[in-house]
Parts: structure tokens; C-alpha cells; sequence
């Protein structure tokens, strides 16, 4: 049975340079990359080749860039970071309702530590209002903290006109980007769009697993949460991952290889799959159209059918989607983004994402909207009224 693939925000298949790459660091320069000897020396090369690869690519300084296990950990150092090295200044830190669990939960944490957050809310699309987030800006505001793109419904948030607008109201607060889901499929610029801190993970973008980096601005006051052998400047201690830092490396330029073309790809599947959905009886599309929203991510809610009935239905046709972000699907309750944006009760328990990739065909597409049109009358017969 042939598999169809649609669960690319929770996780993408490597790019074969990238595991050609890999192999070639863990069969051969195998090394530590703190060893002072040729072994060691010919390992760090690998990470000094990466910083330059993600520098290029966000067209900043290679000193600024440093690796972590992933998206996850990016956002806990930065937000917790500078939170602790920039209290004295203040205690009040802002974000979204619809971040992704890193982000809220370590928002939660640090509200256990005395500081003060804001949830700003969503509309109907899940955007954050430019001018309610600058309101909120007070001069104990330390820091901003809002997603580039949902993960669950594929919204665009407005971050490079955020910026500049923070800094207006108060120049010293700091601004923390998660791109987790944005990077690879937008060109960042973060001198332009005034982030101060990035956040960005290998296995979203066809990486290995367990690797990430956040781009820290020179300058930018941030204390480490992993203490050890003062590896990348003390920031960030431990042996570096040096198999997934050149994957990472590797994986951040073959993603931005003919990006305009891939992009359009990516486009023209996901309309097409709107379009195919929207045919479907009692199909509800959430988030963004078209390009106003992410070209990977559509949410869809069938009216009847529980998400995960359905979801496993389709995973018997040999078709992988979500039934919501892949970092909390293990925990109990509803999507905060879906109750965000005002989905109506009934819907909330229904929902799928379906997520592509430059590698999903219109074909699959296709092959997905059939076994759709065909499952949905057969489940809704055994719905409980």
C-alpha cells in the first residue's frame, strides 16, 4: 500500500544531503569538537560550516547563531533567558493565546516566578492585533513573544511590522520570534524586522530530529539554562550534537534551493485540497486563504466525525494527517488555537490538519480528497446522535 504523507508540521522526511552529510560525520570525522587535535579540529569545522549556512540565510552574523536540541529548547532559553537577565527592568512579559506549548507553558512557568504575562487574543483568523499588543506594551514590559506562523491552522503573524512598533513604545524591550513552522517557508530578516531572538528546528525543514538553533542578537542580555563545560560562549553548555548541526546546516540550504518554484508548489497543493474540501458536505476550512496564510498548513473540521475516528480511518487508506500539533496531542483538553479563534463546540473534536511538504504531488492530494468522500457518509452512519 502506497503512503501518503500529510503530517509535515509534526515532523519531514530528511533531504538525502542531509543524511549523506550525517553519515559522513558520524563514519569518519567522528571527533569531539573541543579536542584540540585534528580529529576534534576536523568535527568543529562542521559547526563552523552550519553558523555560516543560517547566517547566510538570515543575513546576520555567524557569532549570533547557537544550536539546541531543538525548537523546543530555543524557546525556553530565549524566553526564560532573558526573562531572568532582564528582570530588574522589569517583570511583564507578553504573548499570544495560540502559541505553541513551549511557549505557553514556559510562559506559565516563569508566571510561578513572579513575573506578569499577557495573552493577547486572536480573530476569527487566529491574527493578533498589531495595535491591541503595542497598547500592552508598558515600560516593565521586558518582552514580546509571538509565533511567525501557527502551527495548527497555519496563520501568518504579522512580526516584521510587530517589531518596529515595540520598539517605538519601549526601545528596550526584546522581541523572540518562534519560526519554527515559518522558517524554510519565508525569508527572514531579523536586523530588518528588529527579532532579537529566533527560534527555528532541524526536523521541521527536512533535518534530523533533535537539533535546532536561536539566533540571539549581539548584545542581547540572556542568561543559559544548561550549565556545564562552557561550550558556544557558556550560553548553551554541552557537547555539540555534531551529526545534526551539519544536517542542520545542510538542510537550511538545500530548503531555500529554489524556493519561489517549491513555494508555488506548495500553493497550488494546498488549494487544491481547499478547494476539494470545500466540496465535502459539513466541511469547515479554518485559518488564513490562499496566501494569506502559510502555503503547508490546512485545518478542516468534518461535522459528525471525530477527529480521531477519522484520522485513523485515513491512516488505514495509508494517509498520515494530525489531529492537532504533534507536541500536544498527548495531553487531555481542546486546542487552545481552535477555542481561540471561536470554532464553533461541535467542530472542536473534529478537526484535522492536513500539512504538506515541496515532496507531496498533486496526485496524493487528489488521492486524499477520494478517500475522504468516501470514509465521511460511512463514519457519520455510527455518530452517536
Amino acid at each position: 500500500m502506497k503512503e501518503i504523507y500529510l503530517d509535515n508540521s509534526a515532523t519531514t522526511q530528511t533531504f538525502p544531503e542531509v543524511r549523506e552529510k550525517m553519515m559522513q560525520t558520524m563514519a569518519e570525522d567522528f571527533g569531539n569538537p573541543s579536542s584540540m587535535h585534528r580529529k576534534g579540529m576536523d568535527a568543529e569545522q562542521y559547526i563552523r560550516c552550519a553558523k555560516k549556512q543560517i547566517a547566510r540565510s538570515l543575513k546576520v552574523e555567524e557569532k549570533e547563531i547557537f544550536f539546541t536540541s531543538g525548537g523546543t529548547e530555543s524557546n525556553n532559553l530565549a524566553i526564560i533567558g532573558t526573562a531572568m537577565a532582564n528582570r530588574r527592568a522589569g517583570k511583564h512579559l507578553i504573548t499570544s493565546a495560540i502559541e505553541h506549548p513551549s511557549v505557553s507553558e514556559t510562559m506559565r512557568y516563569l508566571e510561578e516566578q513572579g513575573f506578569t504575562v499577557t495573552y493577547l487574543p486572536v480573530d476569527a483568523l487566529g491574527r493578533v492585533s498589531v495595535d491591541a499588543l503595542v497598547d500592552a506594551v508598558t515600560p516593565e514590559t521586558i518582552l514580546v513573544s509571538i509565533m511567525a506562523v501557527n502551527n495548527e491552522i497555519g496563520t501568518r503573524e504579522p512580526i516584521e511590522e510587530i517589531g518596529p512598533k515595540i520598539k517605538e513604545k519601549n526601545p528596550s524591550c526584546l522581541f523572540h520570534v518562534d519560526a519554527v513552522q515559518g522558517f524554510g517557508k519565508y525569508v527572514y530578516r531579523p536586523k530588518a524586522a528588529k527579532i532579537d531572538l529566533l527560534s527555528v528546528s532541524a526536523h521541521k525543514i527536512h533535518g534530523p530530529k533533535g537539533v535546532g538553533f536561536l539566533y540571539v542578537q549581539d548584545g542581547v542580555k540572556i542568561r543559559p539554562i544548561v550549565f556545564g563545560g562552557e561550550q558556544q560562549k557558556g550560553l548553551r553548555s554541552g557537547t555539540e550534537n555534531v551529526p545534526g548541526i551539519a544536517g542542520l546546516g545542510t538542510a537550511v540550504e538545500e530548503i531555500y534551493r529554489d524556493h519561489e518554484s517549491r513555494i508555488d508548489h506548495l500553493y497550488a497543493c494546498k488549494e487544491r485540497l481547499v478547494q476539494g474540501l470545500r466540496q465535502l458536505p459539513d466541511v469547515t476550512v479554518n485559518g488564513p486563504e490562499g496566501r494569506e496564510g502559510a502555503p503547508h498548513v490546512v485545518s478542516a473540521s468534518f461535522g459528525g466525525v471525530r477527529s480521531e475516528v477519522l484520522l485513523h480511518a485515513l491512516e488505514e487508506k495509508g494517509i498520515y494527517v494530525s489531529a492537532g500539533s504533534a507536541c500536544s496531542s498527548n495531553h487531555p483538553g481542546l486546542s487552545s488555537t481552535l477555542v481561540s479563534i471561536g470554532l464553533p463546540k461541535r467542530l472542536l473534536e473534529s478537526t484535522l490538519r492536513f500539512s504538506m511538504s515541496i515532496f507531496t504531488t498533486e496526485k496524493e492530494i487528489d488521492e486524499t480528497l477520494a478517500e475522504l468522500e468516501a470514509l465521511l457518509p460511512f463514519l457519520r452512519r455510527f455518530t452517536r446522535k
